[in-house]
C-alpha cells in the first residue's frame, strides 16, 4: 500500500512539474493553432492520442505496476534539451521535448511494456508541433514550384492556354498567382496527419500503413493542383466571379474530401491488390493452400 501512494505521489509531481514548465509553451501552441490555418487540425491530434491511450488501455494497466526508475533519466533529458532549445530560442525544439518528457513518464509508469503502448500516441502529438523555419520555407517554396508546373500542365493539357512565370501562370486574359497561401503546405500538414491516423487504426500490414502514409504528399499536392488548374478553366471562361468563388472559399472546402476519396480508393486498391499470406478461404494459384 505505502510502495503504490509513493507511486502515485511521484506521477503527481511528475504531473505537476510538467504542468508547470511547458504551460508558457502549451499557451503559446494554442494560440498558433488558433490563428495559422496550417495548424488549424492540431486541436484534433490530443483527442485522437487519448484514443490511441484508451485503445491500448490493457497493456498500460498491466505495465502499470511494473515501474522503471530509468524513465526518470529520460524525464530529464526532456527537460535539459528544453532549456537548450530554449537557450538559443527554437521554438520546434522546445515544443518537441514535451515528447521526450511524456516518454520518460511513460518509462516510470511500467518500463519498456507502457512506453511501447503509449508511444503511438506520444509520436502522434508531433503533428501539434511548429516546423523548422527553415523547413517550412523550403517545403512552402517546394510547393508552389510543383504546384504551379503541375497546374500548367494539366491546363495546357484540357486546351487552356497557360505559361508558367516563376510562381504566376499567365492565361490568355489574366494571370493567376499561385502565392505562398496557396502552396498547398497547410493542406499537406492536415492530409499528413489523417493519413498517418487511417495508417494506424486500418488493419493491414504495415507495408501497406507505410504506402498510406506515403501517398499523403502526392495526394495532398494532387488535391491543390485540381483546385488551380479548375480555377483557371473558370478564368479562361471569362467567369472571373467564380473562379473568385471556386478558389478562396469553395476548393478549400472540396480540397479535402478530395484527398481523402483518394485515399480510400488507394486502400481499397491495396486491399485487392496484395492479399496477406496465411488469410483463411485463400488458396495459391495451382489449388495449393
Amino acid at each position: 500500500m505505502l510502495h503504490g501512494r509513493l507511486i502515485g505521489i511521484l506521477h503527481g509531481l511528475i504531473g505537476v512539474v510538467l504542468a508547470w514548465a511547458y504551460w508558457p509553451t502549451l499557451v503559446d501552441s494554442a494560440d498558433r493553432w488558433y490563428h495559422d490555418p496550417q495548424y488549424s487540425h492540431a486541436f484534433l491530434v490530443p483527442m485522437f492520442s487519448a484514443y490511441l491511450l484508451w485503445r491500448n488501455r490493457a497493456a498500460l494497466i498491466e505495465a502499470s505496476g511494473h515501474p522503471r526508475w530509468w524513465g526518470l533519466g529520460l524525464f530529464a533529458l526532456g527537460l535539459g534539451l528544453r532549456y537548450a532549445g530554449h537557450a538559443v530560442y527554437l521554438p520546434w525544439l522546445d515544443a518537441s521535448t514535451l515528447l521526450v518528457c511524456l516518454a520518460g513518464w511513460a518509462a516510470v509508469a511500467g518500463g519498456w511494456p507502457a512506453l511501447r503502448a503509449a508511444l503511438p500516441a506520444i509520436l502522434f502529438l508531433g503533428f501539434t508541433l511548429p516546423l523548422p523555419f527553415r523547413l517550412q520555407i523550403a517545403l512552402g517554396g517546394g510547393l508552389q514550384t510543383v504546384a504551379t508546373a503541375a497546374s500548367t500542365y494539366v491546363l495546357q493539357t484540357v486546351g487552356v492556354p497557360a505559361v508558367a512565370e516563376g510562381h504566376t501562370i499567365v492565361l490568355s486574359e489574366t494571370k493567376l498567382g499561385v502565392v505562398e497561401a496557396c502552396n498547398g503546405l497547410s493542406m499537406l500538414m492536415t492530409f499528413f496527419a489523417l493519413a498517418t491516423g487511417f495508417a494506424i487504426l486500418i488493419r493491414r500490414p504495415w507495408w501497406d500503413r507505410a504506402l498510406v502514409v506515403a501517398s499523403a504528399i502526392p495526394i495532398a499536392v494532387a488535391a491543390n493542383v485540381v483546385r488551380i488548374s479548375v480555377t483557371g478553366v473558370l478564368y479562361d471562361a471569362a467567369q472571373d466571379e467564380w473562379a473568385r468563388v471556386v478558389f478562396h472559399d469553395v476548393a478549400g472546402w472540396l480540397m479535402m474530401p478530395l484527398a481523402l476519396g483518394l485515399m480510400f480508393a488507394e486502400i481499397a486498391f491495396l486491399r485487392r491488390a496484395i492479399v496477406p499470406l496465411g488469410r483463411p478461404g485463400r488458396s495459391l494459384p495451382g489449388g495449393s493452400p
